[in-house]
């Protein structure tokens, strides 16, 4: 799945841009300009999804893009990351029992699956291949 979810930017009578995304309540966030409230939108989009990580909740699917949304990304390592919790919620895959199949320890599966955690990508690469899964990046024009 693409980690790439269309958000709403909003002028505010006073100035300002609010934003806020359809698939994701409570990412929303707001800046002086456009440009910062995009850039604040994609640190809110992770936060928001992180939280869904920490409550245990499924990722939400990213809608395509209506006239007037704009795309944000998350950012990469979190995208792993939460490629990594979907697949193994996906199966039931217990930590533990994916921390056996890497011959780690669970807590090391723990920070693989905490957002906030800065995890090398390459052992995030091997418990995708665990998994049956495969990471692929894509760049875009910014």
């Amino acid at each position: 799945m693409r980690y790439v979810y269309p958000c709403v930017l909003e002028q505010e009578k006073g100035g300002g841009f609010v934003v806020s995304f359809p698939d994701v309540p409570g990412a929303n966030t707001c800046g002086d300009d456009r440009a910062e409230a995009l850039d604040m939108a994609e640190d809110a989009l992770a936060v928001a999804l992180a939280g869904h990580v920490h409550e245990r909740w499924d990722i939400p699917v990213p809608s395509p893009a209506a006239p007037g949304h704009v795309m944000v990304a998350v950012p990469p390592l979190v995208a792993a990351k939460l490629a990594l919790y979907s697949a193994m919620r996906e199966q039931r895959m217990t930590k533990t029992a994916l921390a056996d199949r890497l011959g780690l320890s669970e807590s090391v599966v723990r920070r693989l699956l905490n957002p906030d955690h800065r995890s090398h990508i390459s052992q995030i690469e091997r418990a995708l291949r665990v998994v049956g899964r495969r990471l692929a990046v894509e760049d875009r024009v910014a």
